[in-house]
């Protein structure tokens, strides 16, 4: 076997170390930049401000909204709408109910609820009407009453009362002898400074004048029926 020649060993040797030191002194290339387009950008602003837009335009002009009419002030059934009782609002209908379109908010003024209305409730079809009270062959009577002679309920427009003749001082009256006009309620005003209320009730014509004789003595008394309908 021939011997190891040195001069081979020595450049088998420093090869590597060569390739290492040419790795090393070559140059390293920077990462590349990104370049910011200012149109893209522009674009892309503008495609969000119009989302927003058109998201604000499809809410607004929804066709499921709409103007309709509410009460702003309690109305009891039986009494008269006036045009400052009622407020326009906007609202997401629902199919079940029938409000009064916004439109027709003025046509409502002077017409009577045909229900109890209460505040912020919308207004229906059905709760209004052009009856007018009173009605044809029917007349309107005012009783004045302390609190000890009406019921301890509060009357409401539409209730079915009974207006007894009382005794007053003069004594008792027997069942057979007692007396008594059957009649409707159409509004109750109470008079803070006497302490009495002035209820206005209904009834046929032909029992009117007898009830306004018997209202004015002050010897009655109201008698609140069944509101069970």
């Amino acid at each position: 076997m021939s011997p190891l020649n040195g001069s081979n060993i020595t450049a088998t040797a420093t090869a590597p170390s060569r390739q290492r030191a040419d790795l090393d002194a070559r140059p390293i290339a920077p990462p590349p930049k990104l370049r910011r387009r200012p149109l893209l950008v522009l674009v892309s602003v503008a495609a969000v401000i119009a989302g927003a837009l058109l998201a604000v335009w499809a809410y607004t002009a929804s066709p499921t909204t709409h103007e309709v009419v509410a009460v702003r002030a309690t109305i009891q059934r039986g009494g008269i709408i006036d045009r400052a009782d009622l407020m326009l609002v906007r609202v997401t209908l629902d199919p079940a109910l029938n409000p009064v379109d916004g439109s027709r908010i003025d046509a409502l003024a002077g017409q009577h609820a045909a229900l109890d209305l209460p505040a912020g409730g919308l207004v229906t079809d059905d709760a209004v009407t052009t009856a007018v009270v009173p009605a044809k062959g029917q007349s309107v009577v005012g009783i004045s009453l302390p609190p000890a002679l009406l019921p301890g309920e509060p009357l409401r427009a539409g209730d079915d009362v009974r207006v007894v003749a009382t005794p007053g001082e003069q004594g008792e009256v027997s069942a057979g002898e007692q007396r008594f006009i059957p009649a409707t309620v159409v509004g109750v005003h109470p008079n803070p400074e006497s302490g009495q209320s002035v209820v206005s009730v209904q009834v046929p014509y032909a029992a009117a004048a007898e009830l306004a004789a018997r209202a004015a003595t002050g010897k009655v008394a109201l008698v609140l029926d069944s509101r069970e309908r």
